[in-house]
């Protein structure tokens, strides 16, 4: 016969140690989380380091935390077994035998685990990097042990798995040409057109944004069919080049306009004989 102490000891072991449990798992990883996020944040507040170790601390602490969640969330089931008088130990020795079995149905699983962990290691990218994975080109904005998510310049987020990522283009490992190609029509005097270019790029090396060098007139590039056309290149920090490259053009024009050098545009010549 079942006693009023013995509905609230069930009530106790069914209902309320579960709750305890999952209560437990949530504040220990929110306790962890906070510790493990001041630990960081006050460790790059006092050393003065740069953007490049900043991300991959950031990189890193978000994989550390990805790791306490999902060990919080096994200890937390295996607390809840515990509870409803399942043996761990025969399901822990008997992993042995569904080994392989588990390893063909989450081999997925281990194959994203184990690019994760590589990605990190090796380096490949870190987040607030822009990269290209299987022609889509984004920023960085969570490496998890399982996949990557890349946001591109129109908001899209695309989730990736791990170990679907065989071939990554990064383009914040180095920097960036911007490379401007100027026609000049054939009729100017190219010695002239040579030295207002290079006191441009004098100016520009000084002026632009984002400058990791000296502005370069590198000579004639091509004679186009109505055009003689100069090749201009700056080195610029990553992923900069389109903003310098634009603001080359503009000063390049203002320039050519003000020594009265003309940029040619396409044009026609259409002969018309008449038979007689």
């Amino acid at each position: 016969m079942i006693t009023l102490f013995d509905t609230y000891e069930l009530n106790l072991k069914f209902f309320t140690l579960p709750i305890v449990y999952i209560a437990i798992g949530m504040v220990s990883y929110t306790i962890l989380k906070r510790i493990i996020n001041n630990v960081f944040k006050k460790r790059q507040s006092k050393i003065l380091i740069k953007r490049h170790y900043q991300k991959r601390a950031d990189t890193i602490r978000i994989m550390i935390l990805n790791i306490l969640k999902y060990s919080i969330i096994i200890f937390v089931i295996l607390g809840e077994l515990t509870v409803f008088g399942i043996n761990i130990r025969s399901i822990v020795a008997g992993l042995g035998i569904t080994a392989a079995v588990l390893g063909l149905a989450f081999q997925d699983i281990a194959k994203d685990l184990l690019a994760g962990i590589f990605i990190i290691a090796e380096d490949q990218y870190e987040i607030g990097d822009t990269i290209e994975i299987n022609g889509f080109m984004g920023e960085v904005i969570f490496i998890g042990l399982k996949t990557t998510r890349l946001r591109d310049y129109k908001g899209r987020t695309k989730i990736i798995a791990n170990h679907n990522i065989t071939e990554v283009i990064n383009y914040n490992l180095e920097n960036n040409l911007a490379v401007v190609d100027i026609g000049i029509d054939y009729g100017e005097d190219l010695e002239k057109v040579e030295q207002v270019l290079n006191e441009l790029a004098k100016s520009l090396t000084k002026t632009l944004p984002k400058i990791k060098g000296e502005v370069k007139v590198l000579g004639i590039d091509s004679l186009d069919a109505s055009s003689v056309v100069y090749r201009i290149t700056a080195p610029v920090s990553s992923l900069e080049q389109y903003a310098a490259q634009r603001i080359m053009r503009k000063e390049i024009k203002e320039a050519l306009d003000k020594e009265n050098i003309k940029i040619p545009f396409p044009q026609i010549e259409v002969h018309n004989s008449n038979e007689s």
